[in-house]
């Protein structure tokens, strides 16, 4: 079994996070095809901007049999490698809950929300920061202890609206992040107590699928009120579906890395019968994102699937992997790469008020400018990269 990276799903993960900067812009761009956008909550629909998501969620498990397999290869304990994935859950976790914040920030509240969101964004930085190098490190602990007094300063300070008046801050739907958190701490803490297991995976998979079906039919509303408490929060086991569907078909690759055609068949057959079961129970419960539906799980699962097998040919077979170089930090430096925009969004847009002429925002020369900003997010971000300043969690 083969425990190096491997180039396919680093390029995965570097062009899904430039498509997922791209489409976050998208509601910037007037006169955008309904077909690249997400799709209304109720509609049986799903639009381009709602495979990016469930594709991240993909690679995330994907990526997880390689890290824990490397943790145990530099002699972590099992226990040991659990608090890491806890610590890691957790700083996601967070990350989102504050996230979700910003939609409801109230105008009453002391800070205007551009600063709000600027303060809690930099205070990301300063607690998940990858500290190398002695200078770094001399200064680790004062601003990461720093970063975090700054969130809780923040998280005292904010008010946010709602029909019942004034509230503080509710998890919600945890964010994109959160979400995350949430899926990678289930399937991970599978994953390396249960061993890398391809019939154990498939089962786990299979009880995924059978318990977001079952959300939608009504079935398991006592579990769900449970989750809401806040203790816990897995939904409808979407999520943890698309990232367990990652980590099966990582083990199936690890095991038969060396024969490419054989796992091509297994995957392609693998991603037939996810559109198969897609399709076939849509009556049911229609294709929707913002439902988090079985179809749309399974559809979009089968399409990342499928997207993963064009790059084991081109990365791990043809060795093209250079033709995606120029996004190559947006896949080693993901979170840095999400969070830019943040910044962007809140400098530029909320505080100096610089907006492009409208012919840049509508329709296709739109579209080519929200393109433009997440190639230019990711060449920032490799800027940054290089003078070492990335996060790390």
């Amino acid at each position: 079994m083969k425990s190096n990276r491997l180039g396919s799903i680093d390029v995965l993960r570097a062009f899904t996070m430039y498509l997922m900067v791209f489409v976050n812009d998208l509601p910037s761009v007037k006169g955008v095809p309904y077909w690249l956008e997400h799709a209304p909550a109720q509609a049986d629909a799903m639009g381009f901007s709602d495979i990016i998501f469930p594709g991240f969620l993909f690679i995330v498990g994907l990526s997880i049999p390689f890290a824990i397999e490397s943790r145990i290869n530099r002699g972590q304990s099992q226990h040991e490698v659990f608090g890491h994935i806890l610590l890691r859950s957790l700083a996601l976790i967070v990350m989102g809950f504050f996230h979700v914040n910003l939609g409801n920030y109230s105008h009453s509240s002391i800070l205007p929300l551009a600063v709000w969101e600027i303060l809690i964004t930099l205070a990301f930085f300063m607690v998940w920061l990858d500290y190398k190098g002695e200078k770094m490190k001399k200064w680790k602990n004062i601003i990461q202890v720093s970063g975090i007094v700054l969130l809780i300063l923040m998280a005292v300070l904010y008010k946010g609206h709602s029909e019942h008046g004034i509230v503080w801050m509710t998890p919600q739907w945890w964010g994109i992040l959160g979400l995350i958190g949430w899926a990678y701490l289930l399937c991970a803490t599978i994953v390396l107590y249960v061993g890398e297991k391809i019939t154990l995976a498939a089962g786990f998979l299979i009880f995924f699928i059978f318990f977001n079906s079952a959300s939608m039919l009504g079935w398991v509303s006592s579990i769900s009120a449970f989750t809401k408490w806040g203790i816990l929060d897995f939904g409808n086991a979407s999520n943890s579906t698309l990232v367990m569907a990652g980590v099966m078909v990582s083990i199936i690759y690890r095991k038969n890395v060396q024969d490419v055609g054989k796992v091509t068949g297994i995957f392609c057959g693998i991603a037939v019968l996810f559109f198969v079961f897609g399709f076939l129970t849509r009556h049911l419960w229609g294709i929707s994102k913002i439902r988090a539906t079985p179809s749309w799980t399974c559809i979009t699962a089968g399409i990342s699937l499928l997207s993963f097998v064009v790059l084991i040919y081109l990365v791990d077979r043809k060795n093209k992997g250079h033709w995606f170089s120029i996004l190559k930090p947006a896949g080693t430096s993901t979170l840095t790469c999400y969070l830019l925009p943040y910044f962007h969004l809140a400098i530029f847009i909320y505080l100096l008020k610089l907006r492009l002429p409208l012919f840049f925002r509508t329709g296709g020369v739109g579209i080519i400018k929200s393109l433009a900003f997440a190639l230019i997010i990711v060449l920032i971000t490799g800027w940054l990269e290089k003078r070492k300043l990335r996060l790390k969690i």
